[in-house]
């Protein structure tokens, strides 16, 4: 089945058993450090596998955005591949509890996962790919593999040189993409055009809605995030108490 199957693999993956399992089915595997991606199946393709226990974090921690734009910056055909049964609607639950505690159940969590999987697959137009352990993981990589070398003969080396991108770059378009509407794609814009987040944040309405793809409505919305005074403490405890007062107030009637 996979007789002539070539297949980088990044040197962090040699824990999990996908590489194992790839040489069992006869693959020929080599590792190196991977700048991008996990597995690199041609020149042209580099595949991201995720658990879903990894999925969640790099959502969190704004891993999973940087490495698509990574992933479409240096590869035509990239892949994500995200293994792990929950995902396909089986009786696994997660509990996965983030540093800051937002959320303790898998279950809680999947509307963040599916948003951020919307994003990625519209926003960068990564394919998708869900299997549900890893022995299927092995087998769709070796998959992929053949398929993309039916269609052109892969003789050459496979790995590419890469240079990262400058790591506070990268932050800065972390900070923008936060942003209420604002994407990967938009956040490049919005730094290209201001310079530097702190003048993008200072940035006008007119200036902001000037930004390609991003609009009158949405450089409103920003603004008003950006301007929005929170309360203060002290008047926050007021408002509670006059919500408390006004509980006791029902209660008595």
């Amino acid at each position: 089945m996979a007789v002539g199957v070539r297949i980088v693999i990044d040197e962090r993956e040699k824990g999990s058993r996908i590489p194992e399992l790839l040489s069992n089915l006869g693959a020929s595997i080599e590792f190196s450090l991977l700048t991008v991606g996990d597995y690199i199946v041609s020149p042209q393709t580099a595949i991201e596998r995720k658990t879903i226990s990894d999925l969640i974090s790099s959502i969190y921690d704004g891993r999973l955005f940087l490495q698509c734009s990574d992933l479409v910056q240096h590869y035509p055909r990239p892949l994500i591949l995200i293994e792990g049964k929950a995902l396909l609607g089986g009786p696994e639950q997660y509990s996965q509890t983030t540093e800051d505690n937002y959320h303790d159940s898998y279950a809680e969590q999947m509307p963040l996962i599916l948003e951020s999987l919307a994003r990625v697959a519209l926003e960068f137009r990564i394919p998708i790919v869900p299997t549900p352990t890893p022995e299927y993981t092995s087998r769709m990589l070796i998959m992929i593999a053949n398929l993309v070398r039916r269609e052109r003969s892969i003789d050459g080396p496979l790995l590419r040189r890469i240079r990262k991108q400058n790591p506070i770059y990268v932050q800065q378009l972390s900070v923008l993409s936060s942003l209420p509407g604002v994407g990967e794609k938009t956040a490049v814009r919005m730094l290209k055009k201001f310079g530097t987040p702190m003048k993008t944040l200072t940035a006008s309405v007119a200036e902001l809605s000037m930004i390609a793809g991003l609009g009158t409505n949405r450089a409103i919305r920003i603004r008003r995030l950006l301007d929005y005074s929170s309360p203060t403490k002290e008047t926050q405890n007021e408002i509670q108490k006059t919500l408390s007062d006004s509980d006791k107030s029902m209660g008595s009637k």
